[in-house]
């Protein structure tokens, strides 16, 4: 008989165990909703038959009920099936906070997938570019440019190498003769922007060149600077602020104009020398492509919290980079939504720098555990090597101690949405 003959022993000695992947099963969907961190969010927990949990974030000031809906959807999946969950359940999301829930489940899928296979999330959608994710913080704005101007070199002086601070029309409405505007026009947040009448005027123009030139001269032109909340203005006064603020060098001019009005967006790029940029409130790829396709903006902005998640605003990453512009996240969350977009710019080549929006949120880096302390140092986050994305746990008892109290539910039972359920089918 050969010495070949007889059945191997199997050792698992140096295999993970904590998982069977192909036997992994979604049992639960629940959600947490916090406040002040540095917005309200819904945290999202997916549970599995395996004991492993997976993390996610609905946007920041969107309904935890976009998550919950599809709980009927997931609940018997296997998690590790991102793409196959994520085609079942898009359908579910819409643009700006409507896409919350269908892009935080699939950043809890991803840090499933991640522990189950003992990879981290970058891995899944093709490895890492980067060691470090450039943070560029988001700064509220002060009327005054001096005490603005100082307010941003704090932030230059914790070490982040990018900034942005609202210059728009909020700065206007109690200087004289910079504005005009019918009546009520001040407290209107419904109108689109090319219907509401307000005009700036050259007075007004000058006073937001003025504005950042004062800020500029204390922040200095060694570090980026952008600029955002321009206000509900019609494309000509757009023109007229964009040229005016060319001097300046700044990073990009946000939001402008409404991301649907793709031939102004394309009008705007052609009439300045600033790089123009939008896409917070876009969801999923098939949305950007008009801009793209139409070279209408110079940086992609998606928020991952409402483009698709991870693997979703990866493939826009991959899309724009192919027309030549790079591509920025913006976000205002926990360290749970911050650790997917961290893993997805680690995997796009053309990321340019993550938003930060909880620079005055001292316990903010503590709401996860095995994580660097601070989280952000020196205006960058080091990617983590461990599964999912990154952090060992959530903070329990930090977090219930800023929960929302319009609805302080705290990862409470929802078995009332198991049988919610619909012909989901698009087609007959």
């Amino acid at each position: 008989m050969s010495v070949h003959s007889e059945t191997p022993t199997v050792t698992e000695e140096h295999v993970p165990t904590a998982s069977r992947p192909s036997d992994l099963r979604i049992t639960d969907l629940r959600v947490a909703n916090v406040t002040g961190v540095p917005f309200r969010s819904s945290i999202i927990r997916i549970d599995t038959n395996q004991g492993l949990v997976g993390y996610g974030e609905v946007r920041d000031q969107a309904s935890a009920t976009y998550a919950l809906v599809l709980k009927s959807r997931l609940v018997g999946e296997n998690p590790c099936n991102v793409d196959k969950i994520f085609r079942k359940i898009k359908q579910f999301g819409f643009h700006g906070r409507q896409g919350g829930g269908v892009s935080g489940v699939e950043m809890a899928l991803m840090d499933l997938a991640g522990k189950a296979y003992g990879v981290p999330a970058y891995a899944l959608v093709g490895g890492r570019f980067r060691d470090e994710i450039r943070c560029y913080a988001d700064t509220p704005s002060l009327p005054d440019p001096e005490a603005m101007g100082a307010r941003l070199l704090e932030r230059k002086q914790r070490g982040f190498t990018m900034l942005k601070m609202d210059v728009g029309i909020d700065l206007l409405w109690d200087v004289p003769g910079a504005l005009i505007a019918p009546p009520g026009a001040r407290a209107d947040r419904t109108t689109m922007h090319p219907f509401t009448g307000i005009q700036v005027t050259a007075k007004g123009v000058d006073h937001l060149a003025s504005y950042v030139d004062t800020v500029r001269s204390v922040v200095g032109y060694d570090i980026a600077l952008a600029a955002d909340h321009f206000g509900h203005i019609a494309l000509d006064s757009c023109i007229r602020i964009g040229r005016a603020l060319e001097p300046f060098t700044l990073a990009w001019i946000e939001d402008l104009i409404p991301w649907q009005l793709t031939d102004q967006w394309r009008q705007l790029t052609a009439a300045v020398t600033v790089p123009t940029c939008t896409g917070e409130d876009i969801y999923l790829l098939d949305g950007f492509r008009p801009l793209l396709d139409a070279g209408a903006i110079r940086v992609v902005h998606p928020d991952p919290a409402t483009a698709g998640g991870i693997a979703e605003t990866k493939r826009l990453g991959d899309y724009a980079q192919e027309r030549g512009v790079a591509m920025a996240l913006h976000l205002a969350a926990s360290p749970i939504a911050t650790m997917a977009c961290v893993h997805l710019a680690a995997a796009t080549e053309n990321f340019l720098a993550l938003e930060h929006h909880a620079a005055e949120v001292e316990f903010w880096s503590d709401l996860v555990t095995d994580l660097p302390r601070p989280l952000i140092q020196d205006g960058h986050i080091t990617v983590p090597d461990t599964p999912g994305l990154g952090f060992g746990d959530i903070d329990e008892d930090l977090l219930s101690r800023h929960l929302d109290p319009r609805d302080p539910v705290f990862f409470a039972e929802t078995t009332h949405w198991d049988g919610e359920s619909s012909h989901d089918r698009l087609w007959s």
